[in-house]
């Protein structure tokens, strides 16, 4: 009974393992990675509704020029005195009889039926002429923002691209290493039984295929996870694995050395149109103190019955408003106000200056990742030949295993090394030609 159970878990085991390593390999080139994010990310699917949100926003602002129009219709029942009086006298219904002071002071159940029509159009408002100011440049900057987050997310996709392509790589280095190692381990084997080395000799060797074979499990394990995240950013499930069609090759361009910091890029527009939108809500602010002219109008008919029609009239007319005094609280907007466009300001010229550091920065980054990139390969060349002399002597019983394994475990660090430089130099080289969009 126990047999059957382990023989039943080791094949559900098996199964899985089976279909784990039975998923589809996709292969896809980064134009076609960045096309797919472009449309289904995310990020840039979020950034698409602020923009919404903001032009919503800036179109509530028309309110300024258009009329505002209400439409109601009411009924009542009273017996006040008052309100009969000018019920009846809204219906055209008045009579002699009505001014009986009986009938006034005591009048019957008077029903009114009110249907009412009003317009309000605004004609002078300068504080809300520059909140919509403010409004569209809060518009611009969401919009310009926009742009720059999608240009980011283009930036993370190639980098999610290129780790892919590091994974992959890496698993091919391993995969020579596990082939070298098994190799230098049969030679171990042989000269162990001929009496050439000892037996710690071959168990350090045993050790070293180990190893390698972890680091090799691990690098299969870098696939898949970077695969999912690719799979994430470009907003689809992780249904088989990807596999880049563009080798990692490093990439020189020496001409984004000569490449110079603009203040056109997008975000730093961005923080210039929010610093205007703070700067209209100020105006706006003090132009509060500025009367407001509107002009109304209404249409109102009424009758005794329901969704009956005997009478009707009409009001017109302008207002001028000025609100002199209101506490403090306008001197405090204002002031509030005026700070926060101070502050936006401070903002804008802080932000351009650690841009400009920073893209200054990444050049000389890009410098440094091409030196590295030389160096490492030069390194890889050196450990390539030292490992083929140990092999040699090795196999002829002429070199001790632990020199050996010291030459391979240095050949294969110096080989991801080169691989991580690689990256390393095409990532900052992206980074750069992100900067100086």
């Amino acid at each position: 009974m126990m047999r059957s159970k382990l023989t039943i878990l080791f094949t559900y085991l098996l199964v899985s393992f089976s279909t784990i390593n039975a998923q589809q390999e996709i292969s896809t080139s980064l134009d076609a990675i960045l096309t797919k994010a472009a449309k289904n990310n995310f990020t840039n699917k979020i950034s698409d509704e602020d923009l919404n949100a903001a032009k919503a926003a800036y179109n509530q602002t028309k309110s300024v020029f258009l009329p505002n129009i209400n439409v109601s219709y009411s009924g009542i029942a009273t017996t006040n005195p008052l309100m009969a009086f000018g019920s009846k006298l809204n219906q055209g219904i008045l009579t002699a009889a009505d001014f009986n002071p009986d009938l006034l002071n005591d009048p019957d159940n008077t029903t009114n039926f009110a249907t009412k029509f009003e317009i309000e159009q605004p004609i002078f408002n300068m504080d809300g002429f520059h909140m919509r100011k403010a409004a569209r440049s809060k518009m611009n900057a969401v919009e310009l923002q926009s742009l720059r987050t999608k240009d980011y997310m283009a930036l993370e996709v190639t980098k999610a691209y290129m780790q892919l392509q590091l994974a992959y790589k890496a698993v091919e280095v391993l995969e020579t290493a596990k082939a070298a190692a098994l190799a230098n381990k049969k030679i171990a084997d042989n000269n162990f039984k001929q009496g050439y080395v000892q037996k710690a000799d071959v168990l350090l060797v045993d050790i070293h295929v180990t190893e390698v074979e972890n680091q090799l499990q691990n690098a299969k394990s870098n696939i898949k996870n970077a695969s999912d995240y690719v799979h994430h950013l470009i907003g689809e499930t992780s249904e088989g694995i990807l596999k880049p069609s563009d080798i990692l090759n490093a990439e020189l361009d020496l001409n984004l050395y000569n490449a110079t910091f603009s203040n056109e890029r997008s975000d730093i527009i961005a923080m210039e149109e929010s610093s205007n939108a703070y700067n209209h809500m100020y105006k706006a602010s003090k132009m509060g103190y500025v009367p407001r002219l509107n002009a109304f109008g209404s249409y109102e008919m009424y009758d005794k019955d329901i969704f009956q029609v005997n009478s009707g009239g009409y009001l017109v007319g302008a207002q001028l408003s000025w609100n002199v005094f209101e506490g403090y609280k306008r001197v405090g907007e204002t002031q509030k106000t005026k700070a926060e466009f101070n502050k936006a300001s401070i903002n804008y010229d802080a932000y351009k200056s650690k841009s400009e550091l920073e893209f200054n920065k990444a050049k000389r980054q890009l410098k440094d990742a091409e030196n590295t990139l030389h160096l490492t390969n030069s390194a890889v060349e050196q450990a390539n030949e030292a490992l083929r002399i140990r092999t040699n002597r090795f196999e002829q019983g002429l070199e001790k295993s632990s020199d050996l394994l010291n030459s391979e475990t240095q050949y294969l660090q110096k080989q991801l090394a080169y691989l991580q430089t690689v990256f390393n130099y095409n990532f900052t080289k992206a980074y750069v030609e992100f900067l100086t969009k």
